[in-house]
């Protein structure tokens, strides 16, 4: 029986302003930005801006309430991010409608976003007990021992493919550290954090979840502001390298997922059937290609090829049917705007042009209701893609999938690995000997091994390379937003 939603209407947040210490604010400025539907172009509301003087009342409030969020203990902090992922679960439907409305991504796969920003929740509220230190034997006139402290006021800038799900899943570890958090969501997609901030409201005290919309003056204010400790972001490489030149004034550490060309190998004994479905699936043609994780370079070996790409086109022009974003029977959304879509577009010419052959897709879908203004792109597979083009070296962050026929493994393995990306991989082959030497000679931080995308909470989640810094989704994440403290008690009694 398919979920019933709420309505639009009801759902969308009533504040569109700036939310910390606890309240509303309206922006210094007056600015606001207006979000729109990437289903239909149409505008959905205009949302305050922060400036650089917004961003250091919020942090001013947040550095405050640290102080004494930093002292509850670890049994009362738990509790609180289980209230927390309580509350996210009961306005799931709501959260997802609000993505779906403000992202294009469709409804009916957003509608689990909430559950895994809520499992975070729950997941690092049970890791607080593991924020302890070491007792270190020296001699007997002296003690020594260690200690594990919050690290203050930590900014978390969030991407556009699944804001509420970034903003609740990654404010769980500093907030279960002690830490304050300043989350900044997308600009071109705010309302679902917005409306987490109104759920939230009652939850946390005020100053320790704060929600700032904004664009890049925000995000520039956060991550130079003296009282931030801490800049994580989702986004792209540029992004990132901008973000970690303005941290480097106060040398504030960072923690970022950023871009991937992630390929997916497939040798000849592979599984047809898991095979299919996994290269169909890991391009993330549902929120169309715009995932930082898709495997977009598809390496199938000589002998498989043709037959795996014929069943790959009929898979994906069966299953992804782009449609109201809205509605739960839409398989594939729009890209995030028309500037993504001209980019995309772009990508599609070159290729093209440089000589790949285009097997499925390559333009605007026709002749369905409800979507005209739509950022939308059909499902788009190349194949005869060479090293040297374009599409085989840039993110495109659309739906767009580049395949390469393969013999050779050695050079196989230089292609994949000839990137400056780094964040996912997947193998596909029956036989674990050659998966697990290809596992330690693909440069990725995170391989699937005959299957694709799925995390798993406690196993690392991050890129080598450009991909990022840093690991999430586990304890290492915890443990990044604290810092240590060494305590030396002289013992001598003379």
């Amino acid at each position: 029986m398919a979920p019933s939603l709420p309505s639009i209407q009801d759902s969308l947040p009533k504040n569109k302003s700036l939310y910390y210490n606890g309240q509303w604010h309206e922006p210094e400025s007056g600015e606001v930005k207006e979000t729109i539907n990437p289903g239909n172009g149409q505008v959905i509301d205009k949302i305050s801006q922060a400036g650089a003087k917004d961003v250091d009342a919020a942090v001013q409030a947040a550095h405050e309430a640290f102080t004494s969020w930093r002292l509850t203990t670890p049994a009362q902090r738990a509790a609180i991010l289980r209230k927390a992922g309580n509350v996210m679960r009961e306005h799931a439907a709501e959260l997802a409608l609000l993505d779906a409305l403000d992202t294009g991504n469709p409804v009916a796969e957003m509608l689990s976003d909430a559950n895994v920003a809520a499992a975070n929740m729950d997941y690092f509220a049970g890791l607080i007990p593991m924020l302890k230190g070491e007792t270190i034997p020296q001699s007997d006139d002296t003690f020594h021992y260690t200690l594990r402290e919050p690290l203050g006021v930590v900014a978390r800038i969030v991407a556009f493919n699944h804001p509420v799900m970034f903003a609740g899943a990654k404010s769980a570890a500093p907030l279960a550290a002690g830490c304050t958090v300043i989350i900044k969501p997308p600009d071109q997609a705010p309302l679902s954090c917005l409306r987490l901030a109104e759920i939230l409201s009652d939850v946390f005290p005020p100053g320790v979840f704060n929600v700032l919309p904004g664009s890049v003056e925000c995000g520039k204010a956060l991550s130079t502001h003296r009282l931030i400790r801490k800049v994580t972001l989702i986004g792209s490489v540029p992004t990132g390298k901008a973000i970690a030149r303005a941290a480097a004034d106060t040398l504030k550490p960072t923690l970022f997922e950023l871009g991937g060309k992630n390929a997916l190998i497939a040798f000849p004994d592979a599984d047809m059937e898991k095979l299919v479905v996994g290269v169909a699936r890991g391009m993330n043609f549902t929120w169309a290609g715009q995932s930082c994780g898709s495997t977009s370079r598809v390496f199938l070996h000589e002998s498989i090829h043709d037959a795996v790409l014929e069943k790959v086109v009929a898979y994906v022009k069966r299953e992804y049917k782009a449609g109201i974003p809205t509605e739960l029977s839409t398989t594939m959304g729009p890209v995030i705007s028309q500037a993504a879509k001209d980019r995309v577009m772009s990508y599609i010419d070159s290729a093209k042009q440089e000589g790949a052959k285009l097997a499925c897709g390559g333009g605007a879908p026709e002749g369905i209701d409800g979507i005209d203004g739509g950022y939308f792109i059909e499902p788009t597979i190349f194949s005869e893609v060479k090293p040297p083009m374009k599409i085989a070296r840039e993110e495109i962050f659309g739906p767009v999938m580049s395949v390469f026929k393969w013999s050779d493994e050695a050079e196989m393995l230089q292609q994949v690995n000839d990137t400056e990306y780094g964040l996912t991989a997947a193998i596909f082959t029956k036989d674990i000997a050659i998966a697990q030497n290809v596992v330690k000679k693909v440069e990725a931080g995170f391989v699937w091994v005959n299957q694709v995308g799925r995390h798993f909470l406690g196993v690392p989640f991050g890129g080598y390379k450009e991909s990022g810094g840093g690991r999430e989704e586990c304890l290492d994440e915890l443990l990044s937003f604290t810092q240590t403290k060494s305590v030396n008690i002289n013992l001598a009694r003379s």
